[in-house]
């Protein structure tokens, strides 16, 4: 069949040329709107990576290699300085929805009732993951609070205010950096041994030097030693607490403690540690966070953030 030239192509020609702009421009006008010319080097200028419109094709591909390859040899360089054998893995994006999170069977309280928060060792979810966290907080090492943002590793602290206010000015840092601030109590009392009302000074009175000295309430709380009782759980709820996350699993410098009976860590398990140094440990808080690290990504897990999850 023969092919005829379209009309616009043929007035393009009659008046030699001096139409065709205009031909072009009622083209796009009445196909998609007047058309931008495309973006050079001097308009992405200045504009992050993730800002600009990704390549389509073998160049896209080739440049997200590349882009890749740098990180994750940034990401061995910065594991090497700081002396892990393998850089930590990369956790998945959070979910978009936190899981639902129920008391661990065996860890209710008598007269416990609805509504109260859900005590827990693991988060449920199937992603291989582990939540880092730290308790008390003696130990104020400059050290850690480097090594953790540099290595990119989550964590989150449970404070005791007898431990911390010496140096607020720390854990502000900490916070700024990232890291959450959770309630631990006043003076990390046994509080299945106090009165209702001394447990109330303990959990409420923490909320309350938390929110005055740090900047935000609390809403996770772990009792000491991870010991509570009914009026634990009702008190720490009527003072704002949401959730008591305990653990699986205990980190210290040279070796693990294991809750569960396969010695092994599991998809949304709790590792506790504590702020300690050489004076506890005979060691740093460095030397405890490669050792856990050494752990977690030798078992295929990487660490997220416990609030992205509770």
């Amino acid at each position: 069949m023969k092919r005829h030239r379209p009309a616009c192509a043929i007035l393009v020609a009659l008046l030699l040329g001096a139409a065709a702009s205009g031909c072009a421009d009622a083209t796009d006008e009445g196909a998609a709107g007047r058309q931008k010319p495309a973006a050079g080097p001097e308009a992405t200028a200045g504009r992050s990576e993730a800002a600009v419109p990704p390549q389509a094709g073998p160049a896209g591909v080739e440049a997200k290699a590349a882009r890749l390859k740098r990180e994750q040899a940034a990401r061995v360089a910065v594991a090497k300085k700081w002396g892990l054998a393998k850089p930590p893995l990369v956790a998945p994006v959070a979910p978009a929805v936190k899981p639902h999170i129920t008391t661990r069977k065996g860890f209710e309280v008598e007269g416990g009732g609805k509504g109260l928060p859900p005590v827990f060792t693991s988060v449920p979810t199937k992603e291989r993951v582990v939540f880092l966290t730290m308790d008390d907080g003696s130990e104020k090492d400059p050290e850690l609070l480097r090594m953790m943002s540099e290595l990119k590793i989550p964590y989150s602290a449970f404070l005791s205010d007898y431990e911390i206010n010496d140096n607020y000015g720390y854990f502000k840092d900490m916070q700024a950096r990232g890291v959450t601030l959770n309630n631990h109590t006043l003076n990390h009392r046994y509080l299945p041994g106090l009165s209702a009302d001394e447990q109330r000074e303990e959990i409420c009175g923490s909320q309350d030097k938390i929110e005055k000295n740090l900047g935000k309430r609390p809403v996770l709380f772990r009792p000491p030693y991870g010991n509570y009782n009914g009026d634990t759980l009702r008190i720490a709820k009527s003072c704002g607490i949401k959730a008591v996350p305990l653990w699986s699993a205990e980190a210290f410098p040279d070796h693990m403690d294991w809750r569960e009976e396969d010695q092994d860590l599991h998809p949304g398990d709790i590792i506790l540690t504590h702020f300690r140094g050489r004076e506890d440990w005979d060691a740093s808080m460095a030397d405890m966070i490669r050792n856990v690290m050494k752990t977690v990504t030798d078992k295929g897990y990487a660490v997220a953030r416990l609030e992205d999850y509770v």
